[in-house]
């Protein structure tokens, strides 16, 4: 069955498709024609007809097809294209043509939701596909030669900055309790002004819904509003709505996290990590659950309870050479993180923190020349006196400001063995 809401092909619609190919590269035009051989219909759908025409590259460039997966699979074999089953219960191909990589969907319906999971059903139904996605200008699609389809007026909406559900919201939210945040986070990217009435109250109605989901499927969207540069009025909606208080309670910290944000648009950007730390408890407490929470990786949960319990006390105030202590031992990200952190809780302005920024940034981290080894090697007995001997000599290294190299440790090193084998003898 055809769209109805159809708009012939026009010049803008050809010089979209142009743009998107023209973004994708040949593939995706080579990808099309092979798809519509036989004369099935192929189009391009999704965000990447959303950002096309907002003028933006687009990250990803999905094709819908009625064609079953298995013959979308023989079809890009017989051309030699690489293709992956990424999501083959659900009609998702991945054809991989060079660098660039397309996803192609088999047109679906919904036969069953949870919230989480969809069984679906392979259609050839173009509408009833559209009516399952989430929001209006996601359900727009095109064709190579510029037919744009728009059966819920998606192109109005996103012209106009407004980010609604497609039919109810409600239902739409029902069948994936994720659109709660992703409407929060398509608004901070596409929206304007207050957001829809309707979508606010179902995703209001809706949060507590939210623990249910997977949590890396929670942490990912929540990374993601955090990078956006409309951040802390995404997250005060998304705290006014409830939806914080369901998925990260502690995460209330508005004006630390708007501090941070002036900060950074004069400065430039913190590691996303901050981001959720500005907005959390100070202490490992509440950065360890949120942690837990979220499923985080093993280097975003340390770089997180690092910014929230700092073993070195990091401020704006430092002295140059407290500065250089605190950048051998943390490295220029974790020191760049906990001084944008402090300076945000001090209201620092951003001019005073150039010049430690400026070093932070140049900083490479002079390695140690001395390893335990060298302490056996030379008579220290095995123990803890190897590794007070060791932290003792690093101290001094430290003190001369990192300079002195591996001759001159060992030179210390020496000297120190001495004066303990002389302590020894004379009893002292």
């Amino acid at each position: 069955m055809s769209d109805p809401a159809a708009q012939p092909a026009s010049p803008a619609g050809r010089d979209l498709a142009g743009a998107i190919h023209a973004m994708a590269g040949d593939g995706a035009r080579l990808v099309l024609e092979l798809l519509m051989r036989s004369g099935e219909e192929a189009r391009l759908i999704g965000g990447c007809v959303r950002d096309a025409i907002l003028g933006i590259q687009p990250g990803d460039i999905d094709i819908a097809t009625p064609l079953l997966p298995e013959e979308v699979m023989r079809r890009l074999k017989q051309e030699g294209i690489r293709t992956i089953p990424t999501g083959i219960d659900h009609g998702t191909v991945t054809a991989l043509v060079g660098t660039a990589s397309f996803e192609i969907t088999t047109l679906r319906r919904d036969v069953e939701t949870d919230g989480r999971h969809a069984k679906v059903m392979f259609s050839q139904d173009w509408l009833e596909d559209a009516k399952r996605r989430d929001f209006t200008f996601n359900a727009m699609s095109l064709t190579p030669e510029g037919e744009l389809f728009d059966p819920f007026g998606g192109l109005a909406d996103l012209r106009a900055g407004r980010v609604r559900f497609i039919g109810d919201a409600r239902e739409r939210i029902a069948e994936d309790v994720l659109r709660i945040l992703r409407f929060f986070r398509f608004h901070g990217r596409y929206g304007k002004g207050t957001p829809d009435r309707e979508g606010m109250a179902a995703c209001s109605s809706l949060a507590p819904l939210l623990p249910g989901l997977s949590a890396e499927r929670i942490a990912k969207e929540v990374l993601a509003i955090l990078r956006l540069d409309r951040a802390v009025e995404i997250w005060r909606l998304m705290m006014e709505a409830g939806v914080v208080a369901r998925m990260l309670p502690a995460a209330t910290r508005l004006r630390r996290l708007e501090a941070l944000d002036r900060l950074e648009w004069v400065l430039g950007e913190a590691a996303s990590m901050a981001h959720l730390a500005a907005l959390l408890p100070s202490g490992p407490v509440a950065a360890a659950d949120a942690a837990e929470r979220l499923r985080l990786s093993n280097a975003d949960r340390t770089h997180l309870l690092a910014l929230s319990a700092p073993t070195v006390d990091v401020h704006p105030d430092l002295t140059v050479t407290s500065r250089r202590h605190a950048l051998q031992k943390l490295g220029p990200e974790l020191y760049r993180d906990l001084l944008l952190l402090a300076a945000a809780d001090r209201d620092t302005p951003a001019q005073d923190l150039l010049e430690p920024l400026a070093e932070a940034a140049s900083w490479v981290i002079i390695p140690f020349p001395l390893k335990g080894r060298d302490l056996l090697e030379r008579g220290v007995p095995p123990g803890p006196g190897v590794g007070i001997m060791l932290a003792g000599i690093e101290g001094w290294w430290a003190a001369r400001d990192y300079r002195p190299n591996r001759d001159e440790c060992l030179t210390e090193l020496s000297r120190r063995i001495t004066v303990n084998k002389n302590a020894d003898e004379t009893g002292n």
